[in-house]
């Protein structure tokens, strides 16, 4: 959201997190941490989201196994529509691949919690597309970022400080459109982004066959996914 700064200096810590929030809004639980599919410190996270089904995932690696599901939220509000985020102002929540970082997080935020999810990336810039201070954060409302509920936020965000303050510089956000398998991908075939969503399936297609995060840069303006 456009009142709040986009860069962090400091690395804030899960303990960090709730000393702002107060004993009554724990982050993490005892529940939570006893769970099979709860991310431990050490392990890497991965955050997907699907536009048109509403929902924001995080997938988990413990060691050197592969990618599991650790849980699935309900994305509570964002705005535009499906296609990409093109022009500082449009209102759209971007599509595409992005990361977050420890400097990118921000517990004081007016919308509850949030982390900058890094747009523009370098694929926006070669485009020349514009836009600022892109989150994901709580409270519910949006203007062209990811709103989820406080309640949802607090896990998230948590996730995401855990990861950072114990060894992952970045956790990658790969935002999609809609599930992209083929049934969707034909459904969608007559859409003005159709051809962008095609430079986005080959990761969705990755992730999905090898569970494993794929390595994306960008050439003359197009996603090269490997």
């Amino acid at each position: 959201m456009k009142n709040q700064p986009a860069y962090f200096d400091t690395k804030y810590t899960n303990n960090d997190i709730l000393n702002n929030l107060g004993n009554t809004h724990p982050v993490i639980n005892q529940t939570q941490v006893a769970s099979t599919n709860f991310p431990v410190p050490g392990d890497q996270i991965y955050l997907r989201l699907f536009k048109q089904e509403g929902i924001l995932e995080i997938w988990y690696k413990h060691k050197n196994q592969k990618y599991q599901l650790s849980k699935t939220w309900k994305i509570c509000t964002f705005s535009g529509g499906l296609g990409p985020k093109k022009a500082e102002g449009d209102g759209k929540s971007p599509e595409g691949f992005y990361a977050t970082q420890g400097n990118l997080l921000n517990p004081n935020s007016n919308y509850h919690l949030a982390f900058n999810i890094g747009y523009p990336n370098a694929y926006d810039r070669s485009k020349g597309y514009t836009g600022s201070y892109i989150m994901i954060h709580g409270k519910c409302v949006s203007i062209g970022c990811y709103a989820m509920t406080d309640k949802g936020i607090e896990e998230i965000y948590a996730l995401v400080s855990q990861a950072l303050s114990s060894g992952q510089t970045q956790v990658p956000i790969h935002i999609f459109p809609f599930k992209m398998h083929t049934a969707n991908m034909k459904k969608y075939q007559g859409s003005a982004h159709y051809a962008f969503w095609q430079e986005l399936k080959p990761a969705y297609d990755i992730f999905q066959s090898q569970r494993r995060v794929p390595d994306i840069s960008v050439h003359n303006q197009h996603y090269i996914v490997r």
